[in-house]
C-alpha cells in the first residue's frame, strides 16, 4: 500500500488507516462475546496483512475493550508492534462516571489526559503510543494545560506525537499556539455525504499548517458502500440516489466497487486525507486498498461532488 507522512512528524503510515471502533462487535462491554472477539481479531490481522500500518482506537470504544482486543493481537503477532503505528483518543467522559448522576462531558484537563493515557497503555499492553488525539472539543479547554500534559507525556516517552479530533479550526489554532510540539493529525468526519470540512476551514487549515486530516466514516456509515441501495429510509434522508448512480458509473469504468471510488474521492484532495476504514469484513478491508491505486480526474471528482450536493455549483 502507498504510504504517507503524518503532518511534519517522523511517523510514516499506510495511506489508509484501520479503525477499531467496531472490532468487538458491540458498544457495550457487557455484551462482548467470544465469537465477536474472534471476528474482531481476524479483522485486525486482515488489515495488518493487507498493508495497513496505522490502527486507530479510543478509550471509549466498547469501554476500553477495543484497546484490549488490539493489544491481544499485538502480543500474538510476532513483529507487528514494531511495524505499525498505534493511535488512540481520549477526552470523552461517559455519563455516570466516576459516580452516578454525572452527564456525558468532554475533559481536556491535564489530570484526565494523563490518567487516560495510563489506562490506554495498560489495555494495549504497550509502553508508548505513537499518536494521541483529543477526541471531542472540551469547551473548558485551557490550551496551556493541554500543552503541559502533552509535554509531560512526551518527556516520559509515553506518547510520540499528538493530534486532535472533531475540533473547530480556531480551537486547533489555540492549542497549536500553546503546544511546543506540532499537532500532526486532525481527525474529522469527511465523506461525499459529509462535506463540511471542505467549507468550514478545516481542510484549508490542514494545508496551511501541514496537518494530516483523517476521515472517519469515509463511507458515511455504509450509505456509500455496495449494497447501500437497500437502506431506503436512510437513502431518502440523505438523498443518496444520485451520488450512488455516479459512484456506480465510475466503478464500472475503473472495474471496481462504489466503496473504492468513494474512498478514492477523498484521497484526491491535496491535503492528503487519510480515510479510516472501519469494516470488520475481511473482504471489505482488503478491497479498500484498491482505492490507493485510483487517481480520479478533476472532472470525475467534481461530478461526484455535484451529485452528492444534488445541485450544480453556483
Amino acid at each position: 500500500m502507498q504510504t504517507i507522512t503524518l503532518g511534519v512528524s517522523p511517523l510514516r503510515s499506510s495511506r489508509l488507516a484501520y479503525g477499531c471502533w467496531r472490532v468487538t462487535g458491540t458498544w457495550d462491554p457487557r455484551q462482548v462475546t467470544a465469537e465477536g472477539w474472534k471476528a474482531g481479531k481476524e479483522a485486525i490481522r486482515t488489515a495488518y496483512e493487507a498493508g495497513y500500518t496505522l490502527f486507530d482506537n479510543a478509550d471509549i470504544y466498547c469501554g476500553g475493550e477495543a484497546e484490549r482486543l488490539l493489544g491481544e493481537v499485538l502480543r500474538e503477532t510476532p513483529g507487528m508492534r514494531e511495524r505499525v503505528l498505534i493511535a488512540t483518543k481520549c477526552g470523552i467522559r461517559p455519563p455516570n462516571t466516576p459516580q452516578p448522576g454525572l452527564p456525558q462531558r468532554y475533559d481536556f484537563s491535564a489530570e484526565h489526559i494523563l490518567r487516560s493515557v495510563e489506562g490506554s497503555l495498560q489495555r494495549l499492553g504497550v509502553e508508548t503510543l505513537d499518536l494521541l488525539l483529543l477526541h471531542r472539543p472540551d469547551y473548558l479547554a485551557d490550551p496551556a494545560e493541554v500543552a503541559e500534559a502533552f509535554s509531560r507525556l512526551r518527556q516520559q516517552g509515553k506518547v510520540r506525537c499528538f493530534g486532535l479530533s472533531n475540533c473547530r479550526p480556531t480551537l486547533v489554532t489555540a492549542l497549536q499556539c500553546a503546544c511546543p510540539m506540532p499537532l500532526v493529525v486532525h481527525q474529522v468526519e469527511i465523506s461525499l455525504l459529509q462535506r463540511s470540512a471542505l467549507t468550514d476551514g478545516t481542510l484549508d487549515q490542514c494545508l496551511i499548517e501541514h496537518i494530516t486530516p483523517q476521515a472517519w466514516s469515509p463511507l458515511a456509515g455504509g450509505l456509500l458502500a455496495d449494497g447501500a441501495s437497500r437502506q431506503l429510509r436512510w437513502q431518502q434522508q440523505y438523498q443518496t440516489h444520485q451520488v450512488l448512480e455516479e459512484l456506480d458509473a465510475l466503478a464500472r469504468q475503473y472495474e471496481t466497487t462504489r466503496s473504492v471510488i468513494a474512498l478514492a474521492w477523498l484521497l484526491k484532495h491535496p491535503a492528503g486525507i487519510m480515510p479510516i476504514v472501519g469494516s470488520t469484513r475481511p473482504e471489505r478491508i482488503r478491497e479498500a486498498v484498491r482505492a490507493t491505486e485510483i487517481n480520479l480526474t478533476r472532472d470525475e471528482w467534481y461530478r461526484l461532488l455535484v451529485a452528492a450536493q444534488g445541485e450544480p455549483l453556483p
